[in-house]
């Protein structure tokens, strides 16, 4: 089957529209473009038309738009018994303290080292780590951070324009450290009210913890409305946890 043609982009060239994206059928499905730089006003482009870059090293930047789309509605969140044991332990005795953008340089980087299993390398390239720190001073990328006992012991980093949460990476350093950093995230979205966290990509994790597939034409739809919202503080409080503590299980 004949592919589709490449929409190669200079740094000029805004991005096409998502619909354009490679189909099913083809031996990549979710490509939009490739090339056109890893810029700030070329990112908040990308995340607001809900498009997100993802490379090798040696590649050009490939842009994606996936359908179906991945996504974590925080009411569907499921906090399995183990973890919350864990968790409940953790807050009872002080151990646990949630932060937020405390160190996102650190966060990103243990990202882009943690071996994944089927990978030989990583997507998070040095020109991503760049970007992406930008897109931190910026006020647009966020780290959350699990910390044990004074010491990092996992977290992630995600991209917020007003409401909508773009889900990137996480990493652990100690068992259980991405898992607390999620569900910190997850608590702290259904505290402000936000209504889900993208995931870009099916995940059979991510499905276990309460993620799963919605149209592409439904998640642009929804990045529509959530990034015209007001913008939450990043600022973790303890109580947020209730949020899902005292959900039904």
């Amino acid at each position: 089957m004949q592919q589709p043609p490449v929409i190669q982009l200079s740094v000029s060239d805004p991005l096409p529209a998502p619909e354009l994206a490679w189909g099913k059928e083809t031996v990549a499905p979710g490509l939009l473009a490739i090339g056109g730089g890893l810029a700030l006003p070329r990112l908040l482009q990308a995340y607001g038309q809900g498009c997100f870059p993802w490379y090798s090293d040696g590649q050009p930047v490939m842009w994606w738009c996936t359908d179906p789309r991945m996504v974590l509605p925080c009411d569907e969140f499921k906090l399995h018994r183990s973890l919350r044991k864990i968790l409940l332990h953790m807050l009872a005795d002080g151990s646990l303290q949630i932060r937020m953008n405390h160190d996102f340089e650190a966060v990103i980087n243990h990202c882009a080292r943690s071996p994944r299993p089927g990978q030989s390398g990583t997507w998070i390239v040095k020109d991503m780590v760049q970007a992406y720190v930008q897109l931190h001073r910026a006020g647009y990328a966020h780290s959350v951070e699990a910390w044990v006992n004074g010491r990092l012991a996992g977290g992630l980093y995600c991209i917020a324009l007003g409401q909508a949460v773009f889900g990137e990476s996480m990493f652990s350093l100690q068992t259980n450290g991405s898992k607390l950093a999620l569900a910190a995230l997850i608590s702290f979205c259904k505290a402000h009210q936000v209504k889900w966290v993208d995931c870009q990509q099916k995940t059979s994790h991510l499905a276990s913890l309460g993620a799963r597939e919605i149209s592409r034409r439904d998640f642009l739809a929804c990045v529509a409305q959530a990034k015209t919202l007001t913008p939450m503080p990043w600022e973790y409080q303890p109580i947020y946890w209730d949020q899902i503590l005292n959900q039904s299980s």
